[in-house]
């Protein structure tokens, strides 16, 4: 029986986080390790999921009062006070079906109403097109709130909400 566990993400965790977002970095951004602590400096949640011990996902989350640069977390700021900022999710292909992001999110909701933040935000490519994302984010319920253009052009973003 497979058992899966959420829990804080650790130093020791990175090497793999680092890897699992390279395989699906046509869908996120590049991450190296330095990239990566420095995330996670900022982040306000930033947990794995595990099964039978193996990181089969994790979420990395910024909390609205974050110093984080990044143009979709600044549209959100523009917008909303207090929310927490997805800044990417990743589950592993070997455990897909699983339900690892949506139990990743289920976390998050939970933390986020324990802190009162009532509002969830991310944003999935439209340009090139992420439908995996899409249906996984209609899915939990987010709602597109707009779009916009970034990394020089080259994506359009479609950036959502949920409330928690």
């Amino acid at each position: 029986m497979k058992t899966f566990v959420i829990r804080d993400a650790v130093l020791e965790d990175f090497e793999t986080i680092c890897s699992l977002n390279h395989a699906e970095v046509e869908y996120t951004s590049p991450m190296d390790l330095a990239r990566l602590k420095f995330l996670h400096s900022l982040s306000g949640y930033h947990r794995v999921g595990c099964v039978n011990g193996q990181i089969a996902a994790f979420l990395l989350a910024m909390h609205s009062n974050s110093p984080y640069e990044n143009k979709n977390f600044k549209w959100f700021a523009c917008k909303y006070t207090r929310f927490m900022y997805v800044d990417r999710i990743v589950v592993s292909a070997e455990f897909r079906g699983m339900h690892a992001g949506v139990m990743l999110y289920e976390d998050l909701f939970r933390y986020a109403r324990h802190v009162g933040i009532p509002i969830i935000t991310c944003e999935y490519n439209i340009v090139p097109k992420n439908e995996p994302s899409r249906l996984f984010h209609d899915k939990l319920g987010f709602k597109e709130q707009g779009t916009q253009w970034v990394a020089n052009g080259s994506k359009l973003v479609s950036l959502q909400t949920v409330e928690t």
